[in-house]
């Protein structure tokens, strides 16, 4: 009753069900991971946000990297901007996705050590983005900043590429040892996203605080999969059945013996 289950058909129909049965549980372990690193990501961001501020040389000083516990941390910190040296970050979007720059400003602490500040975004002043653009100036003076303190930016982690020959004071990515070198001074490792004093009318957009990533749809994701690879052996026996169903209840069509030809009538 079941030699159909030989035939060519059905035994790459069987074939390709025992390998989409480990690929689906693969993808749902896959999806479960994800959800996992989102919820502690969100975890992170959460405490670190609602920890209180703190001096920014608790945290960091230079050629330190930034780890995981000091990332988002809300840190402060005393000194002067040097607007004479900032740079602008190339290929940033806002929230409107519009294309411009980032600011990052020297920040000369009252040691002579310096903190890099991302003061924010502007608008590229036109398609070819080759002119240093014009940037509002920040408070002059000794002033106190507060920020959140982020890690240096590599290709790996947000997927730009680190381009040369670029435009003079124009950078593809942050980098605190880079700049170091550029400034010729004590870099403190890392850098900080502007959140306090709030820019003048006119000036850089501030970059919003970090939003939770939806880890509940990779949750959701993952029970998905799980199902589809419990419904693919389902789905099959149910085929075998029908197939079994449909050919017991065939009609039998195989011709029979031939009757013989009537005899003519006779007069």
């Amino acid at each position: 009753m079941y030699r159909f289950l030989l035939s060519r058909q059905w035994v790459i129909l069987t074939l390709l069900a025992l390998l989409l049965i480990p690929t689906m549980i693969r993808l749902g372990f896959w999806q479960m991971h994800r959800y996992e690193e989102r919820t502690a990501r969100n975890d992170l961001v959460a405490r670190a946000l609602d920890a209180d501020p703190v001096p920014v040389e608790r945290l960091t000083a230079p050629g330190r990297r930034i780890g995981g516990e000091q990332r988002y941390r809300t840190v402060t910190a005393e000194g002067r901007f040097d607007t004479d040296r900032e740079v602008v970050v190339r290929r940033r979007t806002n929230a409107d996705d519009a294309i411009g720059y980032h600011v990052l400003t020297p920040f000369v602490l009252t040691d002579g050590r310096v903190l890099l500040v991302n003061r924010g975004w502007i608008p590229a002043d036109g398609p070819s983005q080759t002119a240093f653009p014009r940037i509002p100036a920040p408070p002059r003076g000794a002033i106190t900043v507060t920020g959140r303190l982020m890690p240096d930016e590599t290709t790996a982690a947000s997927g730009i590429k680190d381009l040369e020959g670029l435009p003079d004071r124009q950078i593809m990515l942050i980098s605190s040892e880079r700049e170091a070198a550029r400034l010729d001074a004590e870099v403190l490792g890392g850098y900080v996203v502007l959140a306090e004093p709030k820019p003048a009318a006119g000036g850089p957009q501030l970059i919003g605080r970090p939003g939770d990533e939806d880890s509940a749809l990779n949750f959701a994701y993952a029970v998905q999969w799980w199902l589809f690879a419990a419904a693919v052996p389902v789905g099959w026996w149910f085929l075998v059945r029908r197939e079994v169903r449909d050919r017991t209840a065939a009609p039998d069509t195989a011709p029979g013996p031939a009757e013989p030809d009537p005899e003519p009538a006779t007069l």
